[in-house]
């Protein structure tokens, strides 16, 4: 048994998907956060699996190139698990517990709230406030995983000469950094039911929040890999240059309709099923805009369609629109980048 790490300062945050690595530091410069540093690496396909690392080696070394291209200030790096390896469940305890009461409690309890030996788990809590019925009781949240989930991420860290400081779940970075999305919204707005769809290499998500918090998830088996593995077999090129040829457009021949076209339409019809199948849930909440994330959340058409599709605003996600940019960051390219960024920037927003 061991708790899961807190950062107090500031972190580099690391997001690790099947198709790159990616980091960012964020700093508090009077009082405002500043991208100081930020890295984007490709990786080898299959040392990343839906998630969970299959070759620690070669993620160590894309993190590796990444900290030597962002030149960042600090070694400390936070790191997230995916929200399927984590258990996350709200308690209900007296509110007289201090910490160290609530541990023993929780260790104590572990059979009631977690599916395997407690000898094998990672675990945190946080206080959340008085329950609301009950004046005498406190609401606890509980986030536990598998100790090997978090010794492999580690030690990926560690390999590539940064030092681990805090261990998220990526739902928590996500909510993190769609806060701050939330803070560019005009007033009055901010609260409004919004879907985020975080179109990945071989996944897309679909999230569905009210006023900052995840209230419904799906997701699909279809991403933006596919669309760079048929540009670069149609164009001779490689994977890193198909990516970003993916998002600027301009290849010659027919590559808007034989190619980009049919990848957007489908893509379309799956996110309009995603929201057919949130309202099917009972939800009741009408969702008033979409938000774009993501590496191919910037291909030329989708975000027109959308549009067209749904009726509903549609933007690219910019967790950086309010914040200062270090001077040495190109800051176009930072916001080009800016759609894959949100799940690094909520776990770099985790220090101070």
């Amino acid at each position: 048994m061991r708790r899961l790490r807190h950062s107090g300062k500031g972190v580099i945050g690391v997001d690790i998907t099947s198709a790159t690595v990616k980091l960012i530091e964020l700093k508090r410069v009077r009082g405002q956060r500043r991208v100081e540093s930020y890295a984007v690496r490709p990786l080898r396909e299959g040392a990343v699996v839906e998630r969970r690392i299959r070759d620690i080696g070669e993620v160590a070394e894309a993190l590796q190139r990444a900290v030597a291209q962002a030149q960042p200030g600090t070694r400390e790096a936070c790191v997230a698990v995916p929200a399927g390896a984590a258990i996350t469940k709200t308690l209900i305890l007296p509110a007289s517990l201090n910490d160290d009461e609530i541990e023993a409690r929780i260790e104590l309890e572990s059979d009631k709230h977690i599916p395997f030996p407690f000898s094998e788990v990672a675990f945190d809590f946080q206080r959340l406030g008085l329950n609301e019925r009950y004046g005498d009781q406190q609401d606890v949240l509980l986030v536990a995983c598998r100790n090997q989930d978090i010794l492999q991420l580690t030690e990926t860290l560690r390999q590539a000469d940064l030092t681990p400081a805090a261990v998220d779940v990526e739902t928590f970075a996500m909510e993190r950094a769609f806060d701050e999305l939330r803070q560019q919204m005009p007033p009055g707005e901010e609260e409004e039911c919004m879907a985020l769809v975080d179109i990945g290499a071989n996944m897309n998500a679909f999230h569905v929040l009210r006023g900052g918090r995840i209230v419904y998830s799906r997701d699909t088996v279809f991403g933006g890999r596919r669309l760079t593995d048929e540009i670069a077999s149609r164009y001779g090129l490689s994977l890193e240059e198909a990516g970003l040829a993916k998002k600027r457009g301009g290849l010659p021949g027919d590559y808007p309709t034989s190619i980009l076209m049919p990848f957007v339409e489908t893509l379309v019809q799956q996110i309009g099923r995603s929201l057919q199948l949130y309202y099917t849930a009972g939800r009741k909440e009408k969702v008033s805009r979409l938000v774009l994330a993501g590496g191919s959340s910037v291909v030329p058409g989708l975000k027109e369609r959308l549009v067209e599709e749904t009726g509903m605003e549609v933007l690219n996600a910019n967790p950086f629109g309010r914040m200062q940019v270090n001077p040495r960051i190109n800051a176009q390219t930072l916001a080009n980048d800016a759609p894959a960024m949100l799940m690094a920037c909520g776990l770099a927003m985790r220090g101070r």
